[in-house]
C-alpha cells in the first residue's frame, strides 16, 4: 500500500503583506499530480490546513478543490486533521458532505468518526481517536490513530488531563490503549498528529518556524517519540516546517514539511511530501519527493546599491529580505531604484556601518537647546556620530508639526 503524507499547508498565509495564493495554487496542483503519478492509496494531511481560524474565501475554495481532486471522487481516502492554526469547528463543519467525496475531516482530538462506505473504501471500525479503513482492492486493513492539535482546554476536555501531568504521559497512555486494542500485526498501523515531538534524550531542540504559533511551552508540552506504541509502523506529524525524521529508520516519525517556505527562517529549505510503502508486520519504506513550485525565500546583504540592483534583476523569481549596509542612510532615490528592480522585496533593511570612534566622548545634554537640535544630538549618539540627512530631518519636522 502507498500513502502520501503532507502537512502545514497554511492556505491563505501571507509573507508580511505579500500574498502567496498563486504559489499555493501551483503547489497544491503539484501535490495532486504526485499523488496520481505515485498511484497512492491513501492521503494523510497532518494539520495546519489553513493559516488562521477565519481563512479567506479563496483559501477555503482552494482547500476543498484540492481535497476533492486528491480523493478522486471517493476512490482514494483523504484524512485531514486540525492543527494549532485551525478552527476545529471549521474543520469539522463540512465533514458529513466531505465524506461523500471520500474526505475525512477531524478537527478535535479523540474524535469518533462514524463508519460509512463508498465505492472505493469503507470504515470498518471506529473509536475515540481511532479508525480502521478497508480499501476496495485490498484485503489489508489500515488502522489510523489520530490526534488533532490539543490545546490545554481540549486536553482537559478530551483526555481529563491535569496540567500537573506531562502531555507526553497523557498521549502515551491514550495511544498505547488504542494500539493494544486494535493494532495487531495483520494490518497497516499508522499514527497522524499535529504536535511538537522530539527524540527522547535529544539535547538539541528543534526550532519552531518564525511566525509559527508556538505549541512547545516548557517541558510539560514536550512529547517524545518513544511515546508512540511499538505497533505503529509510521507516524505522520505536522507543525515543524522542515522535513525531519525524529524517530528511527525502523519506526519513522516524520515531519513531512510545509509545501512552501513561509518565513525567512526557512530560507533555502527544500520542501517535500513523504511517500510511504507499507505492508503488515514489516518495516515501512518511505521516501521524500521534492516540491518544485513556489518562489524561493532568500536573505541577501550588499554594501553597494549597484551590485544589489544587478542581483535583484537577475533573480526575479525570488522573495527577498534585503540588507543594504552603507556609510550613510539610504536616500529616497536609492530606495526607489531598489523597489523598481524587483517585485518580491519583502523587507528592505538599511544598515549604517558603525563609525563610532573607539574612544567616544560622552557629552552632557544641554536641555536648553531647541527640539530639533536635541534630536540631532540624539541621532548622532545612536548612529556613529553621523548627522541625520535632510530626509530624516524633514520627517522629524513633519512629526513635530502634526
Amino acid at each position: 500500500m502507498k500513502i502520501l503524507h503532507t502537512a502545514d499547508w497554511h492556505l491563505g498565509k501571507k509573507l508580511d503583506n505579500f500574498s502567496r495564493l498563486e504559489e499555493q495554487i501551483l503547489v497544491m496542483d503539484e501535490i495532486v499530480q504526485i499523488a496520481d503519478e505515485q498511484q497512492v492509496d491513501l492521503v494523510l494531511i497532518a494539520g495546519d490546513l489553513f493559516d488562521t481560524f477565519n481563512p479567506s474565501v479563496e483559501a477555503v475554495e482552494l482547500f476543498y478543490k484540492t481535497l476533492k481532486r486528491l480523493a478522486k471522487n471517493g476512490e482514494r481516502p483523504v484524512i485531514a486533521i486540525g492543527g494549532n492554526h485551525d478552527s476545529p469547528d471549521r474543520i469539522d463543519a463540512p465533514d458529513p458532505l466531505a465524506r461523500e467525496c471520500g474526505i475525512i475531516l477531524i478537527g478535535y482530538p479523540n474524535a469518533v468518526v462514524n463508519p460509512f462506505e463508498l465505492d472505493g473504501f469503507k470504515i470498518t471500525q471506529s473509536d475515540a481517536g481511532f479508525l480502521e479503513l478497508q480499501l476496495k482492492n485490498s484485503i489489508t486493513p489500515v488502522r489510523i490513530v489520530h490526534t488533532a492539535y490539543a490545546n490545554e482546554i481540549r486536553l482537559k476536555q478530551y483526555f481529563g488531563e491535569n496540567k500537573d501531568e506531562e502531555l507526553n504521559k497523557v498521549l502515551k497512555e491514550q495511544w498505547t490503549s488504542i494500539a493494544v486494542k486494535y493494532c495487531d500485526e495483520n494490518g497497516i498501523n499508522l499514527l497522524v498528529s499535529h504536535l511538537y515531538m522530539n527524540k527522547q534524550g535529544e539535547t538539541t531542540l528543534l526550532e519552531e518556524p518564525e511566525g509559527e504559533k508556538p505549541i512547545k511551552i516548557g517541558n510539560a508540552d514536550l512529547v517524545y517519540s518513544d511515546a508512540i506504541p511499538p505497533q505503529i509502523q509510521y507516524s505522520a506529524l505536522g507543525h515543524l516546517h522542515g522535513f525531519n525524521n525524529v524517530g528511527t529508520e525502523e519506526k519513522p516519525v516524520v515531519y513531512s514539511s510545509s509545501p512552501l517556505c513561509y518565513s525567512f527562517s526557512e530560507a533555502g529549505q527544500t520542501k517535500y511530501v513523504s511517500i510511504i510503502e507499507a505492508e503488515p508486520n514489516q518495516i515501512v519504506k518511505f521516501d521524500k519527493i521534492a516540491l518544485e513550485n513556489g518562489r524561493p525565500l532568500i536573505r541577501k546583504k550588499f554594501d553597494d546599491i549597484e551590485n544589489a540592483v544587478s542581483w535583484l534583476n537577475e533573480n526575479q523569481n525570488t522573495l527577498v529580505e534585503l540588507t543594504i549596509e552603507s556609510d550613510t542612510f539610504l536616500k529616497a532615490e536609492d530606495r526607489k531604484l531598489i523597489y523598481q528592480s524587483h517585485d518580491g522585496i519583502i523587507h528592505l533593511i538599511p544598515k549604517v556601518k558603525n563609525t563610532q570612534p573607539e574612544n567616544a566622548v560622552h557629552t552632557e545634554i544641554n536641555l536648553d537647546k531647541d527640539m530639533k537640535e536635541l534630536f540631532k544630538d540624539y541621532f548622532k549618539s545612536k548612529n556613529g556620530n553621523q548627522d541625520p540627512n535632510a530626509e530624516i530631518l524633514d520627517l522629524f519636522n513633519e512629526v513635530m508639526n502634526s
